[in-house]
């Protein structure tokens, strides 16, 4: 667009213009005429930008256009008394013009600096624009300033005139120094104007020293002032001038370039230097200058120094509070906990609670780190708001948070530490997902050590005791160490039995109680331990849920009792059961692929969705956002779900409008007492209409006895399951059991514990 480039073009145009200049005769009117042509249009053009480019600031870039003006005005009025009254006096009324320029140039100036830094606070820079104007300011005192001053042929007039000029250049120059010492990105019409100003100062100083010390000044010095005319058109034409002179946020702690350095470096040395000088220091005012210089130099770097001692002090201690936060949540990373919790525990007892997030992992697959960080930072906020500000609470990595509570009794942290679990019930939305978040944890005290590490190991022990209780909370016994090395072992133990083979799968059957039949079984994994033989199911289910291992078991047992379902179906002569039941555990349901895992099963042992049944327990899906989508995800593919052990678990009739249920299997303590006289059939037969209202099947677990089977055929339930029936077996050696009808003839069998089934 053509308002971009234009002040290229004037930039060429004046270039070439000012080059003509010279080809004009020398002292001549014409030459002299093109010389103000050349101003003139230089202000016209910094009133065309202007409003051009709608100057956000228009006053400053009106001062430059006055300043212009003026000096036009003023070589109008010199080339009057020189073509027109033939004199050429000195001083003159054109002195008045070019002198009253430099007011409005540096008013200019000013409204420039002052938008850069509008509160004046960057005070190293003044310091550093002092330093270059000092050293610059002396150097011209005493080749320039001084001699005029002192000269012995001018009169007081030209004495006062010649000191005014180069006076207003040394203000011109601190303010350029001024502008190249401040840090910060500065436009290109601001640098336009840097040149600008340079080339101006450069030609006045030559002038200056050639009027002192030659005879001739030589019209070369011309070609400086014309091409400052052209630099300032060419700033206020550029588009970037809209924005000059506003404020502009600076980088904190912008470093110092080499450049800037050299510069002030240089300007700190002219001071000693000049006395280097041949024929200078010889006079009073001029050591007196030089040394007053030099003392305000080495103040002004000694606060130069001092900022940049208080710039690495608050540096340093930016980087520490950094080093000892976490950068995510806000809250003490895990180095300033272990500090904190060391100087606590050398000044008394201390509770520590170490708190990890139940199904993080999940939500970070399923729905991306961004979810995830985002929920951290929520639970973060409600841990720092449900605590008092004496408790230290810091995440610790991953999605593991602790709280140091010093001073603190045993009951009170307990307290806190239900509440705390209470907080996080509450569902988190982050980026439009509503998350039901869990949290298991573990608390200890500091009883007979004062190792923070020990209180910290007390604390993880306790948490991941945390995970198999109902309430997510332990407090740390010693009993805990054996169970936790008894975990660790086992977990050795079943990694290697998954490598190899030591785990079958057995199923138990589940019959329709009016016939007898067979119409579906349930897959129940067992360990034969080389060495300790049979190992109970209460024993190592727990150690896989623990250690992750219960995934890749459950993925096999699903694999090897649907390759089971497809066998049984195959075979015509085998009575093959209507259905396959594969339990799954809580862990499974956390993990955001357990639906995926199934679909893949089912596709590769070509087992028909509707043949396979899932059983989570009440206690997996309650509270927990991942595994009731997991168990929709499982629905949606035509698997049929079980909630199996109903009943027993915290809302049971609450989990029926949140999960998809099809099959309610009635927990065995309902069946025990059901043949008993007055209320004990109660529950029983409630839970068999619930069943059959909302259309749902009913499945009887731990059926012992005949009369047990009897009495729930005729409360209504159709189906159930237990030693009664059969027990679990493998393929092989499954026995059908007799088509004997409820209540005839079978001897009682002994109650079996749930987790033996």
């Amino acid at each position: 667009m053509w308002r971009e480039r234009i002040w290229r073009w004037w930039l060429v145009v004046g270039a070439v213009a000012a080059g003509s200049y010279y080809l004009l005769p020398r002292d001549t009117l014409p030459s002299q005429l093109a010389y103000d042509a050349i101003g003139l249009t230089s202000s016209v053009l910094i009133v065309a930008g202007i409003r051009l480019h709608r100057a956000h600031r228009p006053a400053l870039w009106y001062w430059f256009a006055a300043g212009q003006v003026t000096w036009v005005a003023g070589d109008l009025v010199f080339e009057y008394h020189k073509y027109v009254l033939h004199d050429d006096p000195y001083p003159s009324a054109a002195d008045i013009f070019y002198l009253s320029a430099y007011p409005m140039l540096v008013a200019g100036m000013l409204l420039l600096m002052r938008g850069r830094d509008r509160s004046g606070r960057d005070l190293a820079a003044l310091a550093d624009a002092a330093v270059v104007a000092v050293g610059l300011g002396l150097t011209f005192w005493v080749f320039v300033m001084h001699p005029v001053a002192t000269s012995a042929t001018a009169s007081p007039a030209e004495r006062i005139v010649g000191v005014a000029y180069p006076a207003a250049d040394a203000l011109l120059l601190a303010m350029l120094a001024r502008f190249y010492t401040t840090s910060g990105r500065r436009p290109a019409s601001v640098r336009l104007l840097g040149i600008a100003v340079a080339l101006l100062l450069s030609s006045d100083i030559s002038y200056s020293l050639v009027e002192l010390y030659a005879e001739t000044t030589g019209s070369i010095l011309d070609a400086g002032w014309l091409l400052s005319y052209v630099c300032w058109g060419a700033a206020a034409l550029h588009p970037s001038m809209r924005t000059a002179g506003t404020l502009v946020p600076e980088r904190a702690g912008a470093r110092v370039g080499r450049s800037r350095l050299i510069l002030l470096a240089t300007c700190t040395l002219l001071a000693p230097a000049l006395l280097l000088v041949p024929g200078i220091g010889g006079d009073p005012v001029d050591r007196l200058a030089i040394a007053g210089g030099a003392a305000l130099l080495f103040l002004l770097v000694l606060f130069r120094m001092s900022g940049f001692v208080g710039q690495v002090q608050r540096q340093a201690d930016q980087l520490a509070g950094l080093a000892m936060t976490d950068d995510l949540t806000g809250l003490a990373n895990r180095r300033r906990f272990e500090q904190a919790l060391a100087g606590a525990l050398a000044e008394g007892p201390v509770e520590v609670a170490l708190l990890d997030l139940d199904n993080f992992k999940g939500v970070n697959d399923r729905l991306g780190h961004a979810v995830g960080d985002r929920l951290l930072a929520v639970v973060a906020g409600r841990l720092r708001g449900a605590l008092h500000e004496d408790v230290l609470v810091a995440r610790m990595g991953g999605d593991e948070f602790a709280l140091l509570l010093p001073a603190a009794s045993g009951a009170a942290a307990d307290q806190t530490m239900a509440r705390l679990a209470e907080t996080l019930r509450a569902p988190v939305v982050a980026q439009g997902h509503e998350l039901l978040v869990g949290a298991s944890i573990g608390v200890a005290d500091s009883t007979g050590t004062t190792d923070p590490y020990e209180v910290l190991r007390r604390a993880d022990v306790a948490m991941y005791a945390a995970k198999g209780t109902s309430d997510g909370r332990r407090r740390y016994r010693p009993e805990l160490d054996e169970t936790g090395e008894q975990q660790a072992r086992m977990g050795a133990d079943l990694r290697t039995a998954l490598d190899e083979g030591q785990f079958r799968v057995v199923y138990q059957p589940i019959v329709e109680l009016a016939s007898g039949r067979t119409v579906a079984v349930e897959a129940l994994v067992r360990w034969d331990h080389p060495a300790h033989g049979p190992v109970p199911p209460d024993r190592f289910i727990p150690a896989a849920e623990h250690t992750g291992l219960i995934v890749e078991l459950g993925a096999w047992i699903l694999h090897t009792a649907c390759t089971q379902a497809v066998a049984w179906h195959d075979d015509p002569d085998a009575e093959a059961p209507a259905r396959m039941s594969v339990n799954v555990s809580a862990r499974q349901l956390a993990e955001p692929g357990l639906a995926g895992t199934v679909a893949a099963v089912l596709a590769s042992t070509g087992l028909s969705p509707g043949r396979l049944t899932v059983e989570v327990t009440e206690t997996a899906v309650f509270g927990r956002g991942q595994a009731v989508q997991t168990v929709k995800d499982l629905h949606a593919l035509g698997v049929a779900i079980a909630l199996d052990d109903f009943g027993t678990g915290h809302s049971s009739l609450g989990l029926l409008q949140t999960v998809p249920v099809d099959i309610l299997k009635v927990d065995k303590s309902f069946v025990d007492t059901i043949t008993m006289a007055g209320r004990h059939a109660v529950i029983a037969t409630a839970l068999i209409q619930v069943s059959d209202g909302l259309g749902l099947e009913a499945v009887a677990e731990g059926v012992e006895t005949a009369e047990q089977a009897a009495e729930l055929l005729r409360l209504g339930y159709r189906y159930a399951q237990g030693y009664h029936f059969g027990r679990p077996a493998d393929p092989a050696d499954l026995v059908r059991p007799p088509r004997r009808a409820p209540g005839r003839g079978s001897p009682d069998r002994a109650p079996v514990p749930r987790a033996s089934r």
